[in-house]
């Protein structure tokens, strides 16, 4: 019994036998408060994800220093003005060296190439799934050495595109650890709001707002998607970003965008894709992300840890797998 509590405390039947009383401050570092605190009803599952979040964070960092590799990405971002997001956006599109046609998996490079940790949660059922259920869509762990953005796997990978960049914009604008749910991306208040005009504005810069063509806008919203398709795709992005661009650039009006949102919202959503076990050994590089991988297998490489401790740090790996990721990263 007192091991089922401790499993869903996240912590060891040990924890509940130590004498004395429990403070905050020793079990939980000041990130892990400060997120608690935004949201004081987050589900004991997230809980336990952003703690692992914080231990995977340590392990990369002590890895890095055991192996003295010199050539990994540090996270030393330029100044940003905080008080002009549009400028702040701009900087970090040229800062992160964004080509013009991109995808999740290209942003995601592409923040990692600047010293960020960007996990997302597994689709299968496990210790790294954020439920379909729970409404947070992301969060940021905040470190000046290294934050970790966590994205939560969802069906229409734009989703997830605007929440990791929703999530940057926290990192680079506020340097605060959030949380957040589907109302925070969609929120006209406060640090939500720049951080979601920020990620507009990212994903759309100007240029690509000026190539919409206004004059061929349908009148049933229901063909927006069609209509915006061209743009969407090259930009890895969703309708509804693009339309909440061309609201802010005076290009449509708000019964346009709003008209458009209340039609996605009864449309059904598509069936998740919940993965292939046959491609266990490449899940801890979709969760983990090419940065943390990569440092694991260069310290097995180094003999810094053991076959063992790699397969711990990525999610319990087998060791046949293990070697199978190893191959996959070597290449042909």
């Amino acid at each position: 019994q007192l091991r089922k509590v401790a499993d869903h405390f996240n912590r060891s039947t040990l924890f509940f036998l130590e004498t004395g009383p429990v403070t905050a401050e020793q079990v939980h570092t000041p990130q892990f408060r400060t997120i608690a605190n935004q949201k004081p009803d987050i589900s004991p599952k997230v809980r336990a994800i952003i703690e692992r979040v914080e231990r995977q964070r340590d392990i990369y960092l002590s890895l890095l220093e055991a192996i003295d590799d010199s050539d990994a990405p540090r996270f030393d971002p330029p100044v940003f003005p905080t008080k002009n997001v549009q400028q702040a956006a701009k900087i970090a599109r040229q800062w992160l060296d964004l080509s013009t046609a991109n995808d999740f998996a290209t942003y995601r490079s592409a923040v990692e190439s600047k010293g960020v940790l960007v996990f997302r949660s597994n689709g299968y059922s496990g210790p790294w799934q954020i439920p379909k259920t729970d409404p947070i869509c992301g969060f940021t762990v905040y470190d000046a050495k290294c934050p970790v953005i966590v994205v939560k796997k969802m069906a229409a990978e734009t989703r997830q595109v605007f929440t990791l960049m929703h999530e940057l914009g926290h990192v680079l604008l506020h340097r605060k650890s959030f949380i957040d749910d589907a109302e925070d991306l969609y929120s006209h208040q406060g640090r939500e709001k720049d951080a979601n005009a920020f990620a507009g504005l990212l994903l759309v810069p100007d240029k690509k707002v000026d190539e919409v063509d206004i004059d061929a806008k349908p009148r049933d919203v229901s063909q927006y998607d069609n209509w915006l398709r061209p743009l969407t795709r090259e930009l890895g992005v969703s309708p509804e970003v693009v339309l909440l661009r061309l609201l802010d650039s005076g290009q449509i009006g708000r019964a346009d965008y709003d008209n458009y949102r209340d039609w996605r919202a009864k449309q059904p959503i598509p069936a998740g894709d919940n993965g292939n076990r046959m491609w266990r050994h490449r899940e801890p590089k979709h969760v983990f992300g090419d940065s943390f991988v990569g440092v694991v297998l260069d310290g097995l490489h180094a003999k810094q840890i053991t076959l063992t401790k790699a397969s711990t740090y990525l999610d319990n790996l087998k060791i046949s797998d293990l070697h199978r990721l190893e191959a996959f990263y070597a290449g042909p």
